[in-house]
């Protein structure tokens, strides 16, 4: 992986307005939203509820970190500027890598931004080594998410991405738990959910939050694990074929 190649991105995607709206602002605005729906502050439970909610706000804003750094990979295909980059010294492994791993420094905004309001706005207290299970396995456990953009971003054009991505991140998000409880779905919704990576990333770090166990730790790793395989594989297998026809 290229360092300098990984810093020019960074700051391509920073300079983005649809990346600062998407990726910081939105996901602070709808943590303050919804841990002021969802509970009161006489509830019993408010507290638990309100980090419950912080920690699914944390993760969309990582989730739509990796689909805004699949837009940026979809432009550059259909402006030809990805072929260019073929015919440079440039690596495809430097190439895909330096878009993974800014996919995943890009999402730090939000994994940070989150949880300070909630400390200092809505109060939330948790021990050192929950701070740390939550960030770490967010940041970590996000990982199929970055290469889910990284694929649809290979696979679709500029235009159509936009409304896809929206599909599947807002689809995701819904079914595997970001915006609505996972107890409070029906079974048939709860089966569906335990498809999606989304479901798994949340189940990771709940416990840190909260008594309930979703999934035991070694699984969700497991099924994380997985899912980045797969899609790493697509994404590889993929990008050979579009370098196949320079």
């Amino acid at each position: 992986m290229n360092p300098s190649y990984l810093a020019v991105e960074i700051k391509r995607l920073f300079r983005s307005m649809r990346f600062l709206i998407f990726v910081v602002a939105f996901p602070v605005l709808m943590f303050l939203l919804q841990a002021n729906v969802f509970t009161k502050a006489s509830d019993p439970d408010h507290a638990a509820i309100v980090a419950v909610v912080m920690v699914n706000m944390m993760a969309f804003g990582m989730f739509a970190a990796a689909t805004t750094n699949g837009a940026r990979l979809a432009i550059e295909r259909a402006s030809g500027w990805q072929r260019q980059l073929r015919l440079t010294p440039l690596s495809g492994a430097s190439y895909l890598g330096g878009k993974a791993v800014s996919g995943l420094l890009v999402g730090l905004p939000a994994l940070l931004l989150v949880p300070l309001v909630a400390i200092f706005i809505e109060h939330v207290h948790l021990g050192g080594g929950d701070w740390l299970r939550i960030i770490a396995g967010l940041w970590l456990g996000t990982i199929p998410l970055v290469l889910l953009g990284l694929l649809l971003g290979q696979l679709a054009t500029p235009e159509s991405l936009q409304p896809i991505s929206m599909i599947v991140m807002l689809g995701m998000g819904f079914l595997g738990g970001l915006w609505i409880p996972i107890e409070s779905m029906p079974s048939w919704m709860h089966d569906v959910a335990q498809l999606l990576p989304t479901y798994w990333l949340i189940g990771l770090v709940r416990p840190a939050v909260t008594n309930e166990l979703l999934v035991s730790f070694p699984t969700a790793v497991a099924v994380l694990a997985g899912w980045a395989v797969v899609l790493g594989a697509l994404v590889i297998r993929r990008y050979r074929k579009d370098s196949a026809r320079v």
